[in-house]
């Protein structure tokens, strides 16, 4: 019996939900600043934030 195959919007939905503090964190660093984005000002949090995503979704960083 094969393993039933998961799409990517259900990976994204599951991974969303495991990954609110990290969002929220992201979310938090740009909003301080909205009127003022630049590259790479919150590089730090949308790190974290891809990673988890990526461990989430079952993928290697």
């Amino acid at each position: 019996m094969s393993t039933p195959r998961v799409k990517p919007l259900e990976k994204f939905i599951t991974a969303t939900s495991k990954c609110t503090l990290e969002g929220a964190a992201y979310g938090k660093c740009i909003a301080a600043e909205y009127q003022n984005v630049r590259k790479d000002m919150c590089a730090k949090e949308f790190m974290q934030l891809k990673n988890c995503y990526l461990a989430a979704a079952g993928r290697k960083r």
